[in-house]
């Protein structure tokens, strides 16, 4: 079984790219939304949170936007919610490729925004990095509710530069243009991987 790693700055199209990778048939390992679940009502790391960050939780899930204000721009207060949340996050990460594995899958796909920051990019065959033109990313971040540029610097004060996970990458996207051409490179990245798949080598799209 291949492991590709899907990973993007924020606005660069990530969450497209891995909706088009299922409607494939290729399946996907979203850490985003294992985190929201693990904050979610009678997640897993609720109590966790509420221990080391009180008067966070209402209602039996984490207040998303307060543990946001604790823990942005304070780099101490972040390790202490990493050190809670990645082991859950990893841990679900081994029941997804135990699955995929007992069923046999050629290719899978981790979904991991900080995936080169954590070193998750080691736990891959190959990575994809979805990139866009900065004024097309910033437009589109810009777009989601309650976000500011002050916001959005101290969000890509934590990513590694665009220019540097292209460096990094196996298989750069683009995402600017049209997205039928989005699809047909990524169609022939996951071509590439299942012949991979199985004989250790790795490709170009």
């Amino acid at each position: 079984m291949v492991i590709l790693g899907l990973t993007g700055s924020i606005g660069m199209g990530k969450t497209t790219a891995a909706a088009m990778l299922r409607r494939c048939g290729i399946p996907v390992h979203d850490a985003d939304a294992t985190v929201h679940r693990l904050l979610g009502a009678r997640g897993a790391a609720v109590a966790a949170v509420e221990a080391s960050f009180p008067g966070v939780v209402r209602n039996g899930a984490v207040d998303r936007p307060a543990l946001a204000r604790r823990v942005f721009g304070d780099p101490v207060q972040l390790k202490r919610l990493e050190a809670i949340l990645h082991p859950l996050v990893r841990r679900a990460e081994r029941r997804f490729l135990a699955r995929a594995t007992a069923a046999q899958a050629p290719v899978v796909v981790l979904d991991v925004p900080l995936l080169f920051e954590t070193g998750a990019d080691r736990r891959c065959d190959a990575t994809i990095v979805v990139s866009a033109p900065r004024f097309l990313q910033r437009a589109r971040v810009l777009r989601r509710p309650d976000m500011t540029p002050d916001r959005l610097a101290a969000i890509e004060a934590r990513q590694m530069p665009d220019a540097e996970k292209r460096r990094r990458a196996d298989f750069v996207v683009r995402t600017g243009g049209d997205r039928r051409a989005t699809l047909r490179a990524l169609i022939r990245i996951v071509k590439v991987m299942r012949r991979c798949a199985g004989c250790g080598c790795r490709g170009d799209a």
